[in-house]
């Protein structure tokens, strides 16, 4: 077995400010990657700024990381700093900004990449050093090395071939303080499935389960704050980035499964929300499981069983219908990747994926 997971993890209140020493010690110029507009309303740009401000340290700010960024907008990075003396990236924001910001940081420092670079495993994969700010508590994308990006010529998302993990990892759950209902709702079923698939995969050892299980304790916890039962509190959105951490270590050791390659096309086809496209698929990958593994899952999630699970997804995401004709192209992209066909800990032939894509 081997665990390797080479990320510095701070988790704390004020966590930024507190690490203001640590982020100066990356270099004299960084570049900030984030989104057009949460981390200068949630707190977090400020706080960055600040740090940086307080160390002398210059920086440049790229805010055009649209959801689910694209091949296009990472090179197109690359091309606007090429020359500017970036010794460092932070990636502030969600799973978008943060795996956008693994991947400026790789074609950065290797300046003659093209698209073809970011999926050519021949080529070198050392970038500059990360800094992941998460502000969403879903993607755990502060602690993989995955960057997955939009592919327009395949009309999909698929995950760069070089792993690019962060040198830090910034947490702080003050940052959804000011986030929506809906947000909160759609990072946390995308966390909820990481620590399943990762922990109902075919790669996953015992390091794998032992951050999953953390991952569904503390992720239990806080379901009643996402079914609308109770009010978030301060403690409850620590919770909820340390259980999105925690998924993001297990995939780190092992990757997503069935589910996750489902939603994909969903994502590209109806611009479903990545947590909302993933959860659709959920109950059903967790109903084919082995059943004493899916019990004991759904026991540390919180759940009776997998009908319990899938009534929670239905309630959550306000009874989502999928058109068949999207579920057929999820289904026939899955049935044709024997890689993820066989990334689930069970059997998982046509007749099994039909099952989990349409019930």
């Amino acid at each position: 077995m081997k665990y390797y997971m080479p990320v510095r993890v701070f988790d704390e209140k004020e966590c930024v400010r507190n690490h203001a020493d640590d982020i100066a010690s990356f270099g004299r110029k960084a570049l900030v990657v984030t989104g057009r507009s949460s981390s200068f309303s949630n707190g977090s740009y400020d706080d960055v700024k600040q740090a940086l401000d307080d160390s002398g340290i210059d920086h440049e700010v790229f805010s055009e990381v649209e959801e689910n960024p694209s091949t296009d907008t990472v090179l197109g990075a690359k091309e606007r700093y090429a020359s500017a003396g970036i010794d460092f990236v932070i990636g502030i924001g969600g799973g978008s900004p943060m795996d956008a910001a693994k991947a400026i940081a790789l074609v950065l420092k290797h300046p003659e990449a093209d698209p073809e670079y970011l999926y050519d495993p021949s080529r070198p994969s050392d970038a500059l050093p990360v800094i992941c700010v998460p502000t969403t508590c879903g993607t755990g994308s502060e602690v993989t090395g995955v960057s997955v990006l939009t592919r327009h010529d395949k009309k999909t998302k698929i995950s760069m071939t070089h792993k690019v993990f962060p040198d830090l990892a910034l947490i702080d759950g003050k940052y959804l303080r000011s986030a929506s209902k809906t947000l909160i709702i759609n990072s946390s079923v995308d966390a909820l499935a990481h620590l399943l698939e990762s922990a109902l995969n075919a790669k996953a050892d015992d390091y794998v389960q032992m951050t999953a299980s953390a991952g569904l304790k503390l992720w239990a916890q806080t379901k009643d704050v996402l079914t609308g039962d109770r009010e978030p509190s301060d403690e409850d959105r620590a919770l909820l980035m340390r259980s999105s951490a925690l998924g993001g270590m297990s995939i780190a050791g092992c990757g997503t499964s069935i589910p996750h390659a489902l939603s994909y096309t969903l994502t590209y086809d109806m611009g479903l929300a990545h947590g909302r496209a993933v959860g659709y698929f959920l109950p059903g990958f967790v109903q084919a499981a082995v059943q004493k593994e899916r019990e004991a899952l759904l026991e540390l999630a919180g759940f009776s069983d997998a009908g319990d699970l899938k009534s929670f997804i239905f309630k959550v995401f306000d009874g989502q219908v999928i058109p068949s004709e999207h579920l057929t192209r999820s289904f026939e992209t899955v049935k044709n990747n024997p890689a993820k066909m066989k990334s689930a800990s069970f059997e998982v032939d046509e007749q099994v994926l039909k099952k989990i894509v349409f019930g």
